[in-house]
């Protein structure tokens, strides 16, 4: 059995330190930042081989070969990731990924094998990322308490921002010196950097969801069938109280790897009264409670949790609606835009930063305060008026005011997005993270991409102004769902 050791500490309590000076979350956030930075890598060298190898069209349709199978498994891969624990998802799918991007650095050094490893590596990533997402998603609540998965929230949007500024020229740097085979494996290389920090990453034990109907009647009763059932951690009852999250010994890397505990609903009343465990390394594997319901029901009961929850049945709405109105205008009407007004591919690049600075000023703003009052209605007004500046910047003419008003944008979407992301996180019940960021995923990734041929044939039709105007009005619906929802407008972040 574990031992653990520490004062009690009630649930629901803050934990010991913030997220931004807790060793364990930034440890997890250098393992995210390097596997976002080999992505950020792998892209650039991909599209480089595909393009030298193949014709364009070709190189295309090597390019969205990971699409397909993302979109049709992620629903599947958040069952995944609340099953076996996102944690060792996370593991295994950067493992893959890793093994995968060598192979073909390897294949590409000794020979010209054609575009069929290319393809073949995309489908391997496309597939990859169906459990890796949700996984990631879920992967915060087991590493930090709630009050701060809003900072979270915001520290990795700061290293979403890092990677996509520093990977690019790291990218073109290794296409430079070695060609594509060089690309590959350093983003092999960063993508395995991410391992052992995640193997050194120590995991609490599921914790007590507080938003169940019995509580706050934030979850419309009904049954619940299919869910996972409920079972407390194997070493709760007997194992010494403990401080919320202390720091990880030196020695954790080298232990062996943890054994995450199989995922429950609101915890059972043996564990209710103490802070959930943290799962030392060398706590040892115990086998997995029998479930009541295969892998289809669990993904049927989380798609029911969803329909039924208060808050997340509309964020769900106004995450699509909003993804829907922007997509489009900020990808192909950017580009479309930039040629039309004259400005050039510089232009296009300087807009794209004005965006950037306004979302990563955002996502700084999330990390240093740890939340916002009132989120729920911050996020729906800042969606309204983010998709006014989304219609205003298909009308400006000169290039000095669209970066003004991309930096608004990016500031107010960028707002809406993250506190969309933080009410995700803090509102789910932990046994269903998983399956509610795939559904978001699906959503933002997998679905919300298909609008850009619209965009593109839009504006071709009607010109520049109405297609973003109409973007704009699709994305103010966004916000007037998170406005006309009383459990979202009313939803606030943990203290």
């Amino acid at each position: 059995m574990s031992t653990v050791t520490g004062p009690p500490a009630a649930l629901g309590t803050a934990t010991a330190r913030p997220a931004h000076r807790d060793p364990n979350v930034l440890r997890w956030l250098g393992a995210y930042s390097c596997s976002m930075l080999g992505d950020n890598i792998y892209y650039i060298a991909l599209s480089w081989a595909a393009v030298q190898t193949g014709t364009p069209a070709q190189a295309g349709l090597v390019m969205s070969a990971s699409a397909l199978p993302r979109a049709v498994l992620m629903l599947g891969g958040g069952v995944v990731a609340d099953r076996l624990g996102p944690r060792r998802v996370v593991i295994g799918s950067d493992a893959v990924r890793c093994a995968a991007v060598a192979a073909v650095a390897a294949l590409l050094f000794l020979t010209s094998p054609g575009l069929w490893p290319l393809a073949l590596l995309a489908l391997v990533f496309g597939t990859v990322d169906a459990v890796f997402m949700p996984a990631v998603g879920a992967l915060p609540a087991r590493i930090t308490g709630k009050d701060q998965l809003a900072r979270v929230q915001g520290l990795r949007g700061l290293c979403i921002r890092l990677a996509s500024v520093v990977g690019a020229p790291l990218g073109g740097l290794g296409v430079a010196l070695g060609g594509a085979p060089a690309a590959f494996a350093l983003a092999g290389l960063l993508i395995a950097g991410s391992v052992p920090l995640l193997v050194s990453v120590r995991i609490r034990a599921l914790p007590a969801d507080d938003t169940t109907p019995v509580r706050n009647a934030e979850q419309i009763p009904g049954p619940r069938r299919g869910a996972p059932p409920r079972t407390a951690p194997a070493s709760s009852p007997a194992a010494e109280p403990h401080p919320a999250l202390p720091a990880v010994s030196e020695s954790v890397a080298s232990e062996p790897a943890v054994s995450e505990p199989t995922v429950s609903e609101p915890m059972a009343a043996a564990s209710a009264a103490s802070e959930p465990l943290d799962i030392p390394a060398s706590a040892s594997a115990s086998a997995p409670a029998p479930r009541s319901s295969g892998a289809w029901g669990d993904l049927l009961a989380g798609l029911r949790y969803i329909r039924r929850h208060r808050v997340l049945a509309p964020l769900m709405a106004a995450i699509a609606l909003g993804d829907f109105g922007f997509v489009g205008p900020l990808n192909v009407g950017l580009t479309l835009l930039a040629d039309r007004r004259g400005w050039g591919a510089s232009g296009m690049g300087w807009v794209l930063a004005g965006f950037g600075v306004g979302a990563g000023a955002v996502s700084l703003l999330l990390a240093v305060r740890g939340r916002l009052p009132r989120a729920g209605l911050v996020a729906g007004c800042a969606c309204l008026a983010g998709s006014v500046a989304i219609g205003t910047l298909g009308l400006v003419p000169h290039l000095v005011a669209a970066v003004g008003v991309a930096l608004l944008v990016g500031l107010l979407a960028g707002l809406s997005g993250a506190l969309c992301g933080a009410l995700l996180q803090t509102r789910s019940d932990p046994a269903y993270l998983g399956r509610v960021t795939a559904v978001a995923s699906l959503v933002s990734l997998g679905l919300a991409p298909l609008s850009m041929p619209f965009t593109a044939a839009a504006i071709g039709a009607w010109g520049l102004g109405p297609v973003f105007v109409a973007s704009a009005a699709v994305c103010g619906l966004g916000g007037v769902v998170c406005l006309g929802a009383p459990g979202l407008r009313r939803a606030e972040l943990p203290r």
